[in-house]
């Protein structure tokens, strides 16, 4: 097995993936923390703070200049909701020392680096720099001011918002602009502090000759922990809603937005392995029935799909639509829907949905950021499962266990993204 794992110190553990794939390492840190309204906007905030300086690298382009002497190591990082976890992600893919045309000590420099962006912050009187910290607070306002630009993404999230109201995993991983004007460089590094001694903290190591990094050196600085967080595994939600919500928004757009959030209700652990074939088989692709239903047959729509959140046990269904064809694509929706509950498809269409799930799991070891990815969303779930044990999980799935799923699934919200002149 090439995945191996190790805790370092309570709350922080040190995965590593060899392989010899690629020519590059890659070194990535996930700080996992509760999404909460109080603290959204902040870590959100933080991510672009750390990114700016390092108490040895006190500017951004001093951290350029050092990835460019790292012969062009880059740096990215992130911020992500997973179940009611939000995740902080930093980045840094350096070659491989094999590569290089003298001894370098690559690996090492760049886990030092990215431990010094995301540990070791440039600090002035006990403070995050003040302009730092304004100038990444205007670029959060434009970022949060912008998200009705890609219309279909606003659609997705306000539906998310709408079913999951006054709820966690309802807030917008971004935050809000009403909470930046009271952060301060003061009590965001004051949060900091609190948030690195009580969060989760994973670190990835990918790729070859790594067994010699001295990691525990490197993350030795760590303070002492004042808690350990446990990430939320998947919510199971145990009954259907009684009155579906349906939500019109009017903007300015030619394309009207549907989306069609589902509960899927009672889903053991096991269970997530027919509820994806499920999706896959409703709308994972060209043979799906919303695809070849909705859009190929009725022409009702741009394009018809679905997805399969499983840590959070719900299908989402996404729709473009010709605005004034909206009730007619919401009635054969929901006529696929009932053939699934009958158990209106094929083998053929099983051995079709099990194929593209092959395929899926077996291009994660493609891309080490993807098998990066796939490692750390076991280790939130807490579950400890290869790539071909999982696959071995797919091929057992049976057509009544998909029908048992189908006969579980309920619609939580209804949300159109319309035009301004329409009432629908």
């Amino acid at each position: 097995m090439n995945y191996s794992k190790k805790v370092i110190k309570e709350g922080i553990t040190v995965h590593k993936i060899a392989t010899k794939k690629f020519k590059t390492n890659l070194f990535s840190i996930f700080i996992t923390t509760p999404l909460s309204r109080e603290t959204i906007t902040k870590n959100a905030l933080l991510g672009a703070v750390l990114r700016m300086g390092t108490a040895s690298l006190p500017a951004q382009d001093l951290i350029s200049k050092e990835l460019e002497n790292m012969y062009g190591a880059s740096f990215d990082c992130g911020i992500e909701k997973n179940g009611d976890n939000h995740i902080l992600k930093f980045y840094i893919e350096s070659l491989n020392d094999e590569f290089l045309p003298e001894q370098f000590d690559l690996a090492k420099k760049s886990l030092k680096l990215l431990a010094d962006i995301v540990f070791n912050p440039y600090i002035e009187n006990n403070a995050f720099k003040k302009e730092y910290v304004e100038s990444e607070k205007n670029t959060l306002r434009r970022l949060i001011d912008g998200k009705i630009d890609n219309k279909t993404r606003y659609a997705f999230d306000r539906c998310v918002e709408e079913m999951y109201k006054d709820k966690p995993y309802g807030l917008y991983k971004y935050g809000y602009i009403e909470d930046l004007d009271g952060i301060t460089s003061e009590n965001l590094y004051s949060y900091y502090k609190e948030l690195i001694s009580s969060c989760k903290i994973d670190v990835f190591i990918s790729g070859f000759n790594i067994d010699n990094l001295n990691e525990d050196e490197i993350l030795a600085s760590l303070s002492e922990r004042k808690a350990n967080y446990i990430p939320t595994a998947s919510i199971e939600i145990e009954k259907a809603t009684e009155n579906p919500k349906v939500i019109t928004e009017k903007m300015d757009v030619t394309q009207g937005k549907l989306m069609i959030g589902l509960d899927v209700l009672n889903v053991k652990d096991e269970e997530n392995y027919p509820a994806a074939i499920y999706n896959i088989i409703l709308g994972g692709g060209a043979n799906s029935k919303l695809f070849q239903n909705v859009r190929e047959k009725a022409s009702l729509a741009y394009n018809a799909a679905s997805s399969y959140l499983k840590n959070r046990n719900n299908v989402f269904i996404r729709c473009g639509i010709e605005i004034n064809n909206y009730e007619k694509a919401v009635n054969i929706i929901k006529d696929q829907l009932e053939q699934m509950k009958n158990g209106d498809f094929s083998e053929e269409d099983i051995e079709s949905a099990k194929q593209l799930q092959y395929a899926a799991l077996k291009s994660v070891k493609d891309s080490q950021d993807t098998e990066v990815s796939y490692y750390f969303s076991q280790e939130l779930s807490g579950k400890s499962r290869d790539i071909d044990e999982s696959i071995q999980r797919f091929k057992a799935v049976k057509k009544d266990e998909i029908v048992g799923i189908a006969n579980r699934i309920s619609i939580n919200t209804i949300y159109l993204l319309t035009g301004e002149g329409n009432q629908e």
